[in-house]
């Protein structure tokens, strides 16, 4: 499951100027310097917060479906946050090095540190795990599976040509749609309930994603 693997490693003067906090009777106000004017800044600054609504099943199947996929979900997600990470970070260190030799070198390490860490992780993943992971990558990336491979082809051949059997039956193509597939809405809910309840640590998608605009078509449109 080198492709996943490899992705895994690799995603005029100024007019406002804050100053430090000043103590008024044991208050704490910020002020905000406006072209010499001062404005005591009073709001405080919150993360959005997502009022989740409850859920609802039809039926014992529908809620079997979505637990098996809650447990898929929350098995990669940490693969696909990781490749988000280690693609920016990846595409920083190649932008520092300036020759051929330098980069196959670096590329040789890299791929060495993959099969340590992540390569007997990965292939234990089942086919549905790894397409879920798939488009997660996409979510976290912006990007497929196969654009990343596309992009990062020339000189690391390595990567690309071993072991592609183990990803049979799976599109790399395949990209994280919540408003045309339910199965992705599904999989942004139990994203968005878990990053509140705190086992998944929040990572922003690489996309604008209207959590309210997906519920309106797969929730309320059939209650």
């Amino acid at each position: 499951m080198k492709y996943l693997c490899l992705i895994l490693c690799c995603i005029p003067a100024m007019l406002f100027a804050q100053v430090e906090p000043v103590e008024q009777d044991s208050t704490v106000v910020e002020y905000i310097i406006i072209e010499g004017d001062s404005i005591p800044k009073t709001a405080i600054n919150l993360d959005e917060v997502l009022v989740l609504p409850r859920l609802k099943f039809k039926n014992r199947d529908e809620r079997v479906r979505y637990l098996i996929l809650q447990r898929k979900t929350l098995k990669v997600y940490p693969y696909a946050k990781l490749a988000s990470e280690r693609l920016t970070s990846l595409q920083e260190r190649l932008d520092q090095l300036d020759t051929k030799r330098k980069k196959k070198r670096y590329a040789k390490r890299i791929q060495k540190y993959i099969e340590e860490e992540f390569s007997e992780e990965l292939k234990k993943l089942t086919k549905t795990e790894g397409q879920i992971l798939i488009k997660l990558i996409h979510r976290q990336t912006g990007k497929t599976t196969f654009e990343l491979i596309k992009e990062l082809r020339n000189g690391w051949r390595a990567f690309w040509f071993n072991n592609t059997a183990s990803l049979f039956d799976i599109s790399l193509k395949k990209e994280f749609a919540p408003l045309e597939d339910e199965e992705d809405f599904l999989i942004e809910d139990i994203l968005q309930r878990n990053f509140q309840n705190g086992r998944l640590l929040r990572q922003k998608p690489a996309f604008d994603i209207d959590y309210y605009d997906l519920t309106d078509k797969w929730v309320d449109n059939k209650s």
